[in-house]
């Protein structure tokens, strides 16, 4: 597929260019970042940057902010070190699969304790009859 070259090249370069850049960043509202991934779109016009951080919800939106605030900057930066045409415009967006497998590990985590302390009373019965054998 020689149309999807170009743009999983450029995803490649941006993550690693804003990998580079985020934390050298002045603004206090950025905490700890790190960049997941980064979606192109196929007429190269806009680039989604993905992004997890530490920190509790009031954490996150400020690093959100300052990210925001940072755009310019960061697409200047981008246009320094990767030639092309027109400049893809930035998005950031927190990914959500870091909090989406551990509400899944939760609910799994659940799922075990309550079959667990519904059978509780058939494992101990299993292993006082195998200390027994």
């Amino acid at each position: 597929m020689p149309e999807g070259t170009r743009p999983s090249r450029v995803q490649e370069e941006f993550r690693e260019i804003l990998a580079e850049e985020i934390p050298k960043l002045k603004d206090p509202r950025v905490g700890f970042v790190t960049i997941t991934g980064v979606k192109v779109t196929a007429d190269l016009r806009r680039a989604i940057v993905y992004y997890t951080t530490l920190g509790d919800e009031r954490a996150r939106r400020a690093t959100a902010a300052g990210l925001r605030s940072a755009t310019p900057h960061l697409r200047q930066v981008i246009g320094h070190q990767v030639r092309m045409k027109v400049l893809p415009t930035l998005e950031f967006e927190e990914d959500e699969t870091i909090r989406t497998a551990e509400r899944i590990d939760a609910l799994i985590r659940m799922i075990h304790e309550e079959e667990g302390s519904g059978s509780a009373e058939g494992t101990s019965a299993e292993s006082a009859s195998e200390e027994g054998a």
